[in-house]
């Protein structure tokens, strides 16, 4: 990747004459020059990776013939291991080893990480490479899952950009919605159970004496 500037790597030449045709080209020069992108991963960068418990990887073959693959675990499956890598163990699946295959001719990638709660979504630029021989490696990688770590994929980060949360649909995970739901309804049922003390009717004696007898029985 031979550019200029971190943004360059995905504003090539051709891009930019696209940019140039459609009349977005000093839009997008005025916004890197405001927000330059960078290839560090910075504290804010580094807790929204860490917070993810899901990301897609894309790779390509030789021949350019693109490929992109769901990656998935608890949150802080994705480990920042220093300023510009990102590392995750390679679980046992299906057997395809695409992406492998792809990495074994192709060390560029790319890396999506969306938060659909929030409407966020960050985009990494790199080259990434599998690691086989590195036991402790793949074992601090392993996520807290049953699921068995066969190896480790390392991501170097090339450039990162913060897109806008433009047609990002508002979607939140099963668990957090639950415990909100739980919530909520524990709130509910203390707030009935407080009504229905504060307006069940008392029954009063008079001083001195027992209560008056009803004179119409």
């Amino acid at each position: 990747m031979n550019a200029s500037s971190p943004s360059d790597i995905a504003f090539t030449d051709a891009v930019k004459q696209v940019q140039s045709a459609k009349g977005s080209r000093e839009a997008i020069q005025r916004m890197t020059q405001r927000r330059p992108w960078t290839s560090r991963l910075t504290p804010e960068i580094v807790a929204f990776v860490e917070q993810r418990n899901s990301a897609f990887l894309g790779t390509a073959n030789r021949a350019g013939q693109p490929y992109i693959q769901h990656r998935g675990g608890p949150a802080g499956f994705l480990h920042v291991l220093d300023e510009r890598m990102i590392g995750f163990a390679d679980l046992a699946g299906n057997r395809q080893f695409i992406t492998l295959g792809n990495l074994s001719e192709n060390p560029a990638a790319f890396l999506f990480l969306i938060d659909y709660a929030t409407r966020v979504r960050v985009k990494f630029w790199g080259k990434a490479r599998v690691v086989e021989d590195d036991c402790d490696l793949i074992e601090h990688l392993q996520p807290q899952t049953r699921a068995r770590a066969e190896r480790a994929i390392l991501f170097e980060v090339a450039a990162l950009d913060i897109n806008c949360p433009s047609h990002i649909p508002m979607m939140v995970d099963a668990r957090v919605a639950a415990d909100a739901i739980a919530q909520r309804d524990a709130r509910i049922a203390e707030l009935e159970a407080a009504l229905a003390k504060s307006t069940a009717p008392t029954s009063r004696t008079p001083r001195g004496g027992t209560a008056p007898r009803d004179r119409y029985r």
